[in-house]
């Protein structure tokens, strides 16, 4: 398969698409990859650009060098937020858009979303991390609220992300001592879903995405709704978006093809119509 990279506009973070994976790599690694501004608008713009892209079905959001990412990079963080000036309310407003930029972004993306950790994934990398649909990690990497080490109390959505998975016991648990969560803790608690070593991981992250990148983009989409919305509708909701997606993805060429290739006992190879 060829690769075709992407004009982001920064070289803090690279982006490219192999087949039908598009890989977005955080590339700040003198500060392990930390959310700057550049960084972070990086992401917007790549993630911009691989949903309006037909042939991107699966991304892959990974860090450079050996870490995923930090988290904010402290050393901007206030101007980042104040703008200059100590304004409460501004300060406030700017944090949650960033975090609508980005961690809500990445939760509500149309398309599978897969966080590949090198390393370390702390404070807001790994509420960013979380916020993604699947997590494979190398045996080096681990989970780290952080926001304790630095008198804070955590954003971009960890504390909900990491309670959807682990319930509210453990997820204060985590936050209350800010301790690492490593590979195979991670693994045990359902916050990885698959676990590699170092050597293999890049090969590992491939096929891995892959796997996913050759089911029908349609019915991705719609689990990824169905599975979303679980975390608050009730029932009866539930019920009725899901006689929705299924009438919408019954009706669709992909179902049609995947049909006709369990008939005559084939792989079925899906255009995403």
């Amino acid at each position: 398969m060829t690769t075709r990279h992407l004009d982001i506009g920064t070289s803090q973070l690279l982006a490219s698409v192999t087949g039908h994976v598009a890989t977005l790599v955080m590339n700040n690694p003198a500060k392990r990859n930390a959310l700057s501004a550049d960084l972070g608008a990086g992401l917007a713009r790549a993630l911009d650009l691989a949903e309006a892209d037909p042939d991107v079905r699966v991304v892959v959001l990974t860090g450079a060098e050996g870490a995923f990412c930090a988290g904010g990079d402290i050393s901007t963080m206030g101007d980042a937020l104040t703008g200059g000036a100590p304004d409460v309310d501004a300060m406030v407003a700017r944090l949650r858009r960033s975090q609508e930029t980005l961690s809500l972004r990445v939760y509500e993306f149309p398309k599978p979303v897969i966080a590949a950790l090198p390393g370390a994934a702390a404070g807001a990398g790994m509420s960013l991390a979380l916020a993604c649909d699947l997590r494979i990690a190398a045996t080096s990497g681990f989970l780290a609220p952080a926001f304790g080490a630095i008198a804070a109390s955590g954003d971009f959505g960890g504390s909900w992300y990491l309670t959807q998975l682990v319930g509210p016991g453990r997820a204060k648990e985590i936050y209350f001592s800010s301790r690492r969560i490593g590979a195979e803790e991670g693994l045990a608690l359902g916050l990885f879903n698959k676990i590699t070593p170092d050597v293999d991981f890049a090969a590992a992250t491939a096929a891995y995405a892959e796997q996913f990148a050759q089911q029908a983009p349609i019915a991705l989409r719609c689990m990824k709704e169905n599975i979303n919305r679980a975390a608050t509708a009730d029932l009866r909701s539930a019920l009725a978006a899901e006689a929705t997606g299924m009438i919408r993805t019954l009706l669709s060429d992909d179902h049609k093809a995947a049909a006709q290739a369990f008939f005559e006992k084939r792989k079925p190879s899906f255009k995403g119509s």
